[in-house]
């Protein structure tokens, strides 16, 4: 059953005090409910625990002698369940991302939490008695018109056959999971909420604190990492605990499934093959000289340094004028970007701007980050930024506007085929981002625009490719280091610093305190392994875009049908069209050699 919470985007840009960008949106979140209180929500609270009793009573122990037309009302119930639940866990957790340090919203929200966690308890026998049915009653059921387009959820379920436990132990695991992982999820979530670093006299939030490393002034950027470090490090026996659990409790639950590596219960959520995010791990670590090493010595010798230390890998060029963008100059961007590839995705994208679909002000006690959440299928997502005015921001607009569309047009999926798997959940985000970049990059009315555009999409390519293959294998390091015992926070800060200086390269120095850089990376502890979700993403985009590019026929159509199948298809049957295939090694290449283009025009330019 999904808990339905809002994952933070690890792409999104930094944000700190609003104000200065004209009036931005606040959520309404009355089309989910009106009030904490509201009557309906309680009606809906109320009516969950009678479907799901009801459900149970039902269907327990009989699931394998239900004929075709009883399995379609049956998985018909368990999405109204799903809807259900999802709809009141959506408002609390959006609720709660208004202001996690919110006393009240934090109590509704586990409260919630642990309501739901209880009513669905009766429910956990549906997926385990599911892949107890044997393989020719399944195949001949699931030929049915009547349910056979919900196959591809069966069979993803059905992928878990060999990993599942006991019924009694998986009731367990599942009343328990409301102090275990989500309890040390809210712990570090309002831990770094509540975080403050001081900068010049000035006393910020981490939100505040991390943009500063993307300010024109040097010696700026320099005092916020020396901030950063400083309150990581005060922290750093906490990030460690929430780590070594977390971890450790992976490793435990792992075991007792007989899950073969840390990474399997991600790739066979993710419906990829573990193959072929290796294919992409291994590319993405080959290229690091050709792509960030050759980039960032580029960029020392545009900042007339030596070596970089870590607040210049954000730093704009000298030559980039300091701007800040208006929130309706960023809306109008991105709606013409989007409308230059297609009059419908500008349609489907115009009532997050007009309906209160967006939270785009830095408020206090806000989460950091962005994302964009689809709630439920019957209702419509909601996308959060912390919106400052810089370029980047335009582009974190575009990225999760463009989940936001996904969302949209997956939603006629319904509740249980609409979520799309995460390596394939990036790739309206990402391309919405290159729409955007290409549409800025083609009205560049000099060398030097273009220089910095072409430079600024570099970075954000790298940070979406290099960055987050480097944090996967930062995982990997840690998760095996872990099940060999307890690591001491010195232990964990040298896993780190192995990949960053592989990944970044000899461009770079590294300050005293970076090493513990890795504590605020809320992917590390909401969603393990998720992070080569966003390299998988950028690749598959490139290799997209180089098709749209090329004057594949229909692009537009197909595009848009792809986006519509939701989780309905594996990410072969969907990249089919377009002439792609992920698991072909020499796919990543082609969106690799994309980059290392765009390095090729930059090093040009200084020829």
């Amino acid at each position: 059953m999904k808990k339905n919470l809002p994952l933070l985007d690890a792409n999104a840009s930094a944000g700190g005090a609003s104000g200065g960008f004209g009036d931005l949106p606040d959520w309404d979140l009355s089309d989910l409910y009106t009030a904490p209180d509201a009557p309906e929500l309680a009606r809906d609270m109320a009516s969950l625990e009678t479907m799901c009793a009801s459900f149970a009573t039902d269907y327990e122990g009989k699931l394998a002698t239900l004929d075709a037309a009883a399995m379609a009302e049956c998985i018909r119930r368990y999405e109204a369940i799903e809807t259900t639940a999802g709809r009141i866990m959506s408002y609390a957790g959006l609720r709660y991302y208004q202001n996690t340090v919110d006393g009240a919203r934090a109590k509704f929200l586990s409260d919630a939490q642990d309501r739901i966690t209880g009513y669905t308890t009766p429910l956990v026998f549906f997926s385990l008695e599911f892949n107890r049915i044997d393989d020719a009653t399944y195949e001949a059921v699931f030929a049915d018109a009547a349910v056979a387009r919900y196959k591809p959820v069966f069979d993803r379920m059905r992928a878990m056959k060999p990993y599942q436990l006991s019924d009694e132990l998986e009731k367990f695991l599942h009343d328990q999971s409301v102090v275990g992982a989500a309890a040390w999820n809210r712990l570090f979530d309002e831990t770094t909420a509540a975080l403050t670093f001081e900068v010049e006299g000035e006393t910020l939030n981490l939100e505040a604190t991390t943009t500063l490393m993307t300010d024109h002034d040097r010696p700026k950027r320099e005092a916020a990492a020396h901030a950063l470090a400083k309150v990581f490090t005060d922290n750093i026996k906490i990030f460690s605990r929430v780590h070594n659990t977390l971890a450790k409790e992976k490793e435990i639950e792992d075991r007792w499934r007989k899950m073969p590596t840390p990474q399997t219960g991600r790739h066979l959520s993710n419906d990829v093959e573990p193959e072929v995010v290796e294919a992409l791990r291994n590319a993405v670590v080959a290229a690091y000289p050709r792509l960030s090493h050759r980039y960032y010595a580029l960029k020392a010798k545009w900042l007339g340094l030596e070596t970089l230390e870590i607040w210049d890998r954000n730093a704009p060029l000298p030559t980039e004028a300091p701007r800040k963008i208006l929130w309706d100059e960023a809306k109008d961007t991105v709606l013409s970007a989007y409308a230059s590839f297609s009059p419908k995705m500008a349609e489907i994208a115009q009532p997050f701007f007009e309906k209160g679909w967006i939270d785009a002000g830095v408020k206090p006690g806000k989460a950091p980050g962005a994302f964009a959440h689809p709630t439920v299928t019957t209702v419509h997502p909601y996308v959060m930024l912390n919106y400052l005015g810089k370029p980047r921001d335009v582009m974190t607009l575009a990225h999760e506007l463009g989940h936001g569309v996904h969302q949209v047009l997956a939603a006629g999926q319904g509740e249980m085929l609409a979520d799309t798997p995460l390596t394939l959940a990036e790739t309206a985000s990402v391309f919405g981002e290159m729409l955007t970049f290409r549409k800025l990059l083609d009205g560049a009315k000099t060398q030097a625009e273009r220089k910095t555009l072409l430079a600024g999409k570099v970075e954000d390519m790298i940070n979406t490719v290099v960055r987050q293959i480097a944090f996967y294998d930062f995982e990997c390091k840690l998760h095996a280091a872990r099940a060999q015992g307890e690591l001491t926070p010195e232990d964990i800060n040298a896993l780190w610093m192995s990949v960053q200086a592989e990944s970044l390269g000899p461009a770079f120095t590294f300050m005293p305190g970076y090493e513990t850089f890795w504590s605020y990376i809320p992917h590390f502890v909401h969603s393990p392994f998720y992070v080569y979700a966003y390299a998988f993403g950028d690749g598959l985009v490139n290799a997209l875009y180089a098709a749209y590019a090329d004057g594949l026929p229909d692009f537009q159509e197909k595009y848009f049908e792809m986006l519509k199948a939701g989780g309905s298809k594996h990410h072969k049957e969907l990249l089919a069209p377009f002439g792609l295939d992920a698991s072909d090694p020499a796919f990543w290449d082609k969106g690799l050699n994309m980059i290392a283009g765009f390095i090729d025009e930059l090093e040009a330019m200084e020829a």
